[in-house]
């Protein structure tokens, strides 16, 4: 093995390098390296497929990439004897690299990580390599021999080691870089000239000789439909990558738009289409009464079946162009923005004698009770209001379930219903049916930022009420003061809880009216919920809005500056959407400008919305203030704005929903600990 012959008749053969051949074999190994780093990166991702698949395919592509960069350097070869391969130990000499890799890419996902394991691994995958490329040689067949030159020989295994090492810790403190295409690239470019290195390496410890007098004709090994082949696989790999990635998009769409049990869009989606600019159209909502009894009698399953079956007679018999929704458990919306109201109301007496034929579910004969609630807008201010004037007619005291369509009467509805939620309010203090959830903010390098505290009610009678239903009416009745208190309070009091169990959370923003802003009850009532529960004034932040401080700018920035005096941050919220964003800008001393969802909606497709908000940042990152993008939903938004110089904080549906205390918490935990993977 490592020593010739003893003969007079030994000719040692000198072999040749095609250049071109070698820059394809490198060529391969680095594209191999980057379709691994792109399945990698998979697996910190959720995906709908299970993050061992992607380890496996990872772990292919990269051993796929190895052997393949192998066996092309190879056939830049040229001898003065004829070559060819063992078709059976070529195909052996593939699952060394593939375990190699395997084993490379399960430690670089490992939660816990030491030198030692980097050291460990990198001799195991070294070794692998290196019986890779020693297992490819014996496959050889030619009229020659060969031996290795011992000290190049044990040098090329060092070379397997310590690259392999080296790859590992890219994989292992690069990831948190990794989605950055131009880092991915480099990093692509050096695990494959490294791979290469072991190659040529060991391809250098080898001696060729003949016991006859070589030919002077060169030849080479034809391996066209090898490096066709192995092309070919590597390309198809880097396809499913893809594909997968768009199939994952695709499911995560399902599960954020759509209803898991009747396949129709849900309550999400049916506020962004409301949030559209609508003018004219017409609303209903169907609430299906008496579900719990089904549920507790005869189980879930039960209950599931009497909403399938609902949903499919209401999809039979609504209007042909008339969209519809699953917004809640027991409520289905139906939105026509074509009709006229009267055929619309036409058509909700037929839907809802449709649903008084009663229906059979494992031998049970049942009518469910419905009510069905109708409003229509003629122009934009009265669509805004579409939603919650038919939920005010559901939540009358006066709602029956007989199969009826109620018509939307302000004159009884809405005073009820806006009555019933001002004398209410006390009470769902004191009770916590208020209650306060929150919505993560994650920084530019994947670092948790806090969160926005956000309110929500569920009433006892009236069930989950709409934050964009009371909140206005709250703030028309001069109730939102007493709220915006016992808000704080709660929020001071979860902060205090969470810093005495150890949780690491950042801070908190609190969202400010407009006529509180400059009140000093605001700044007693903040001294006081700091000083109660020992938090440090820097962990809150105070939202306003632009355009509740215009009317009132003078007195707005001597109120904000005696909060930052005080060490609160404060952030304008909804920027750029009131008219005077930039002459007040300079002038008010907030530290945060949270740019409005609408800027990001059209990005990055919209080469106008694009440009204004790479103008907003870089103007706000100017003035030294933070940035927080609102309403972040797609990969596409991310990319766009993850790639830019100066990275802003991003707060939406993409990372998150606001979340309960306990879910919050959990979330930070398992959003930390998958950093640390990371990292």
């Amino acid at each position: 093995m490592f020593f010739l012959p003893v003969s007079d008749n030994v000719y040692i053969l000198e072999g040749e390098y095609s250049p071109l051949i070698i820059l394809l074999s490198i060529v391969i190994a680095c594209l191999a390296a980057y379709t691994a780093l792109s399945m990698n990166e998979r697996i910190q991702q959720n995906s709908f497929f299970n993050r061992n698949v992607w380890l496996t395919l990872a772990s292919i592509a990269m051993g796929l990439g190895i052997w393949s960069m192998h066996f092309i350097g190879m056939s830049a070869l040229k001898l003065p004897i004829p070559m060819e391969y063992d078709l059976v130990q070529t195909i052996i000499s593939v699952f060394p690299a593939g375990v190699a890799s395997y084993l490379a890419f399960y430690i670089a996902n490992k939660k816990n990580k030491s030198q030692w394991s980097y050291v460990i691994s990198g001799i195991v995958m070294g070794l692998g390599i290196s019986s890779m490329h020693y297992v490819g040689m014996s496959a050889m067949k030619m009229e020659a021999q060969y031996i290795y030159r011992p000290w190049i020989f044990t040098a090329s295994i060092g070379v397997a080691i310590v690259v392999s090492y080296v790859a590992l810790y890219i994989f292992a403190t690069m990831q948190r870089l990794i989605k950055n295409q131009f880092v991915k690239i480099i990093t692509s470019i050096i695990m494959g000239l490294a791979v290469a290195s072991m190659h040529y390496t060991g391809m250098a410890a080898v001696i060729f000789y003949t016991e006859v007098p070589p030919s002077s004709h060169m030849h080479e090994m034809d391996l066209t439909l090898l490096i066709i082949c192995i092309t070919v696989g590597i390309m198809i790999f880097f396809a499913f990558s893809g594909l997968s990635s768009l199939l994952d998009r695709y499911v995560e769409y399902r599960l954020n738009y759509f209803d898991a049990l009747t396949i129709l869009p849900n309550r999400r989606q049916f506020e962004k289409k409301l949030n559209t600019s609508i003018s004219k159209g017409s609303l209903a909502i169907i609430h299906l009464h008496g579900l719990e009894k089904w549920n507790s009698g005869y189980g879930y399953s039960f209950g599931d079946r009497i909403i399938r079956d609902v949903s499919e007679t209401i999809i039979r018999t609504k209007p042909e162009m008339a969209e519809l929704y699953r917004i809640e458990g027991n409520r289905f919306a139906i939105l026509s923005l074509t009709q006229s109201y009267k055929d619309f109301k036409a058509s909700m007496n037929e839907l809802v004698s449709a649903l008084m034929t009663p229906i059979v579910i494992e031998n049970q004969k049942l009518v469910v009770e419905v009510a069905c609630s109708v409003s229509t807008c003629s122009n934009e201010k009265e669509a805004k209001q579409l939603f919650s004037n038919a939920m005010a007619v559901l939540q009358h005291s006066s709602i029956e379930y007989k199969h009826k369509v109620i018509e939307y009467d302000p004159s009884i509805h809405k005073l009820s219903f806006e009555r019933g939620i001002i004398q209410d309010i006390e009470k769902a203090m004191e009770e916590d049916e208020l209650y306060v959830v929150y919505q993560p903010k994650v920084g530019s390098e994947k670092e948790s930022l806090g969160a926005e505290a956000l309110l929500r009610w569920n009433h006892p009678v009236h069930g989950f009420i709409s934050p964009g239903m009371f909140i206005p009416l709250l703030e028309e009745n001069g109730k939102i003061i007493d709220v915006t208190d016992w808000i704080i309070e709660k929020v001071c009091e979860q902060m205090s809880h969470w810093l005495s169990e150890g949780h690491p959370i950042k801070g908190v923003s609190i969202n400010i009216p407009g006529q509180y802003i400059t009140s000093q009850r605001l700044m007693d009532v903040l001294k006081e919920s700091v000083a109660k529960y020992g938090i440090d004034s820097h962990q809150l932040e105070l939202e306003i809005t632009e355009t509740s401080v215009i009317n009132n700018i003078e007195n707005a920035i001597i109120s904000i500056g005696e909060f930052r005096k005080f060490g609160f941050n404060i952030a304008l919220d909804d920027f750029g959407t009131g008219l005077s964003s930039l002459s007040y800008l300079k002038r008010l001393p907030i530290t945060t400008v949270k740019i409005d969802k609408s800027f990001v909606d059209g990005v990055p497709e919209s080469e106008k919305d694009s440009a204004i908000i790479k103008a907003i940042i870089v103007l706000c990152h100017s003035l030294n203030m933070k940035v927080i993008i609102e309403g972040v939903e797609t990969e596409e938004q991310i990319t766009f704005l993850t790639c830019m110089p100066e990275k802003p904080g991003i707060q939406g549906y993409y990372y998150s929903p606001p979340l309960k205390k306990d879910d919050f918490v959990k979330w930070i935990e398992d959003f930390n600990q998958i950093e640390k993977v990371v990292n």
